[in-house]
């Protein structure tokens, strides 16, 4: 499989490529990931099984999408495949773990910022609707992106609706769900926010500064929706540097209400952390509800 890939980056590049180094490194809980080399060339490696192809190509989408509003770095995907039983997804090896001056963190901020203002072509849906073109994953879990001109709607039946469905499937018990779902539009009631590209699934281990000190995100689940969501995770499990919030509210301040709604939108993540792992994910998930519901 190894020698296969080699021949996509060869023909992907055009220029000969033959592995001469091949490392474990870390690919999260979903892939395996692998650093390859030929001596002057790395790419890093996502494996999994072909019948997750679907989630390789989504993710290169993704990263598409947001490399071509031209303000963030993202990784650029080589190619892409299955061979054999395995899919996997060639992207550019990009060193990681640069210092992490507050200069650095600041300038992801402004560039977040800077993706989350850039608006497509009227013509196309992202313009005034919510959603993405095809549904992609969140972790491993299907995202459903129906496009949806109403954001409310849209997190109330695919964010919320759909994660509490396969809770319940998992046998998790969430006794003021179907109030929270139900309330969901008068939450949300006057918070009229514009579409933007969002990561989707932006905490501290998908985003990074090179070590030329250049800011990074990747892995993204990409779609068109409310800024603040991207935010919101990014408090989520720890938070970024002070300095990332400072670049991010000089270039785009964040509207009244977002402490209230911030709690909703990070509720999602919950709820799919306990559909993918269990655990005491279920208290957290009921602890924010009744936070939410106060």
């Amino acid at each position: 499989m190894w020698d296969q890939i080699a021949e996509q980056i060869s023909q992907a590049t055009g220029e000969r490529f033959q592995i001469s180094d091949r490392r474990s490194v870390g690919g999260g809980c979903i892939n395996q990931g692998y650093q390859i080399s030929n001596g002057k060339s790395h790419y890093f490696i996502k494996l999994n099984q072909a019948c997750e192809f679907a989630m390789f190509e989504a993710e290169v989408l993704g990263i598409q999408q947001i490399g071509k509003t031209q303000t963030i770095r993202v990784p650029q995907p080589i190619c892409w495949g299955i061979l054999g039983n395995s899919a996997y997804l060639v992207l550019e090896w990009l060193n990681l773990g640069g210092k992490s001056q507050a200069s650095a963190w600041k300038a992801m901020g402004q560039k977040l910022a800077l993706l989350h203002r850039w608006t497509p072509p009227e013509n196309e849906p992202g313009y005034e609707n919510f959603g993405w073109g095809i549904n992609n994953t969140i972790g491993s879990t299907p995202q459903i992106n129906t496009w949806e001109i109403n954001w409310a709607k849209f997190w109330q039946e695919h964010r919320i609706g759909y994660q509490l469905k396969l809770a319940k499937r998992r046998g998790g018990h969430f006794e003021q769900a179907e109030k929270l779902l139900n309330l969901i539009p008068d939450l949300l009631a006057g918070h009229d926010p514009k579409p933007s590209i969002v990561h989707g699934d932006l905490w501290g281990g998908n985003a990074a500064v090179t070590a030329e000190g250049e800011p990074v995100i990747y892995d993204p689940a990409t779609y068109f929706g409310d800024r603040e969501v991207d935010l919101a995770m990014t408090e989520l499990f720890g938070g970024f540097p002070p300095s990332f919030y400072q670049g991010y509210y000089q270039i785009f301040p964040l509207e009244s209400g977002y402490e209230q709604r911030k709690k909703l939108y990070n509720l999602y993540h919950i709820l799919n952390h306990f559909n993918l792992f269990g655990g005491s994910y279920a208290a957290q998930a009921n602890q924010m509800i009744r936070e939410i519901l106060r």
